[in-house]
């Protein structure tokens, strides 16, 4: 059975009520799915609409459940790598311009405009239609995304992180994701090379971080180091 529940009952008045929505950016109302179980889900009428967005330039895609917003100037490669991407099995979410709502506080949903939902600009060959050429599995409607990898080309002057063991944040309407660096140079595979970042990046929300074990047995080794000298 479905509910509906106002989510300020101690609000008074349609000024109350209205009042209260502007500060939480909440809808008035909620539906409640089965309030006769122990445990319920409940959807907040059009927060999803309501929500703050913004845009993006780039790329949205679903790699291993991980939702990578692909970014950088225009011509670096972003179309391209997301192509490779989706002939690896990943999903496409937008490409060009990516739709971005803040849904919850730290959640970023990211979508595609209908205008060009399910396409992709290739330069040199054009329009492509990814659901057609790929099917409707290479495609999702929505992703959240947690992951934002930048590529830029490659800059002999400039030091990348080559450890992993600082995280740069990015920030969207007012949430923070993680955001990395790929220098982009001839002979990268950048698909792979993303496709590994989110693998990597999944790993480290379970509690595996291979750069922390590094630094960690490094830190083993100097410390047995100098006290064999002191011996």
């Amino acid at each position: 059975m479905i509910h509906l529940e106002l989510l300020f009952p101690e609000a008074r008045g349609s000024d109350g009520v209205s009042g209260c929505c502007r500060k939480s950016r909440r809808a008035p109302f909620a539906f409640k799915y089965g309030n006769n179980s122990p445990q319920f889900k409940r959807y907040d009428l059009l927060d999803s609409e309501l929500a703050p967005m913004t845009a993006v330039h780039g790329v949205l895609v679903d790699i291993y459940g991980i939702g990578v917003l692909i970014t950088g100037n225009s011509g670096v490669g972003k179309s391209e790598t997301a192509l490779d991407l989706v002939r690896r099995g990943h999903r496409l979410v937008a490409d060009d311009s990516v739709e971005i709502r803040q849904e919850n506080e730290g959640t970023l949903v990211g979508r595609s405009p209908d205008l060009i939902q399910h396409l992709l600009e290739i330069r040199g060959l054009g329009i492509i239609n990814v659901m057609t050429l790929f099917g409707a599995g290479a495609v999702r409607p929505f992703k959240r995304i947690v992951l934002c990898i930048n590529l830029e080309l490659w800059d002999q002057k400039k030091a990348y992180d080559r450890l992993g063991l600082e995280e740069e944040k990015m920030k969207i309407i007012d949430s923070e994701i993680t955001k990395l660096t790929v220098p982009v140079r001839p002979g990268r595979n950048l698909a792979v090379i993303i496709e590994v970042a989110a693998m990597n990046f999944r790993l480290k929300r379970l509690g595996f971080d291979a750069a922390q074990e590094f630094s960690e047995r490094l830190t083993d080794v100097i410390e047995e180091g100098d006290h064999e000298e002191f011996r």
